[in-house]
């Protein structure tokens, strides 16, 4: 697998003690996405990737039970399932056999905790053998079919000194990275520009002033008008991997609602292929858009043409900017697809906490999955590394994808007309925290 080097290993591998543990032992597919979660974090996936490391995992795991209980439309694979096989032993061979040839370096790990699975299934030697050489042939066949392979750029992408178009920031002054990731074939929809929204609002344009006095001002790392609570959100979604945070949101509201093995196969694959081509569809329009950064407009302001806007040469974000393009928001991108599969799923009134890998001892709560990603999509302003409108159109974007995901993956059997994937109802289970 090849991903751009993004975050610190020394920092992950110390915030991942605090945040994951091993298996949960709930049930084989809520083991093997906190397994799974734990893999990307120590392997040090971008966030951007994450997804699709999920995504691979979890449409394994989804095909291999699926092709023994024939209930829902496959996603890749359509070969029945052999007589007789164990379908927890499938399900946990499918995640085992995706994680351990994505992440090779911890195969000791994960053979140990595929150990720690099959010690808990009861069926008898034969199908539990039958369940894993099924779960493997899955497994095989969704990496030969969506492996992760990013391709190099013929050279390092630094845009262009363009007014309006992206270049390095700083500090860093890094090359825009994985600017090839929106090139990869998508899981559902039909393509990763399927989806492109117009694009950002002309530099000439009151909306584009608006936006840019906004973030100006609430995203100043000394700003008089940001809040202690804003801040907080700030840097608590900059320092996590929002695929990791929704991910333990379903595993959450799954555990409340009771769900069973086949619907959280479902749940989590619908989840994840939902996020990852929106993450991609972000991508594409990053590098087709290739819009400047805010602290770059806002330093270069007095070349924009905008009477409405300033230059400010010393104007520094709370957040450091990450090296791309801002325009859409990749991080927004999996935020309001996650929220819209699991809406879907559990209704608008379930609430859930969550914290960040990157600042341990921090929990955040919400009402609803909605209100978590409205939050999550201002944090981005208030950290200063995003315009509104970069935001608002991918959160209009991602809900699209995630819709699409909804009506035509995973689909059951029996229905014809499409499906949107949940058992979700807008009451109040009694339990918002």
């Amino acid at each position: 697998m090849i991903v751009s080097r993004l975050i610190g290993t020394l920092a992950l591998a110390l915030a991942f003690q605090f945040s994951v543990p091993s298996v949960v032992s709930a049930d084989e597919v809520l083991d093997w996405n906190t397994i799974a979660i734990r893999a990307t974090q120590l392997a040090g996936v971008p966030g951007q990737v994450q997804p699709r490391s999920f995504a691979i995992v979890h449409a394994s795991i989804f095909d291999a039970l699926n092709g023994i209980e024939r209930d829902y439309e496959p996603i890749h694979v359509d070969d029945p399932a052999p007589r007789r096989a164990s379908l927890r032993a499938a399900v946990v061979q499918a995640a085992y056999r995706a994680l351990v040839i994505m992440f090779p370096a911890q195969t000791a790990a994960l053979d140990s905790d595929l150990a720690t699975s099959l010690a808990a299934i009861t069926d008898s030697a034969e199908a539990i053998q039958r369940g894993r050489d099924w779960g493997d042939q899955v497994a095989l066949s969704i990496l030969a079919w969506r492996q992760i392979i990013i391709p190099a750029p013929p050279s390092p992408y630094i845009g262009s000194t363009d007014v309006g178009k992206w270049r390095p920031t700083p500090p860093g002054f890094l090359p825009g990275g994985t600017p090839l990731l929106g090139t990869l074939p998508t899981l559902v929809i039909p393509s990763a520009s399927t989806f492109r929204p117009a694009g950002p609002p002309p530099l000439s344009s009151s909306k584009y002033a608006k936006d840019f006095n906004e973030v100006k001002l609430v995203g100043d790392i000394e700003s008089a008008v940001r809040t202690a609570d804003q801040t907080e959100s700030a840097n608590f979604w900059a320092s996590s991997r929002p695929a990791a945070v929704w991910n333990r949101a379903a595993q959450s509201a799954s555990l409340r609602k009771h769900l069973n093995l086949s619907k959280n196969a479902r749940l989590f694959a619908l989840l994840n292929l939902a996020a990852a081509d929106s993450a991609l569809t972000a991508w594409d329009s990053k590098f087709y858009f290739s819009n400047w950064r805010p602290i770059t407009a806002i330093r270069l302001a007095d070349t924009d043409s905008n009477p409405s806007t300033t230059a400010d040469p010393e104007w520094t974000p709370l957040v450091v900017t990450p090296p791309y393009p801002d325009y859409y928001s990749g991080h927004q991108s999996i935020s309001g697809a996650s929220q819209e599969v699991l809406t879907a799923f559990f209704g608008k009134k379930m609430g859930f906490e969550a914290f960040s890998e990157g600042l341990p001892g921090v929990v955040r709560s919400w009402d609803s999955f909605s209100e978590a990603a409205d939050e999550a999509n201002m944090s981005r302003i208030w950290a200063g590394i995003h315009f509104r409108f970069a935001q608002t159109d991918s959160r209009k974007v991602a809900e699209k994808i995630a819709q699409y995901v909804l009506k035509h993956a995973a689909r059951p059997m029996d229905d014809d007309d499409g499906d949107d994937g949940g058992d979700g109802d807008d009451g109040d289970d009694g339990d918002q925290h």
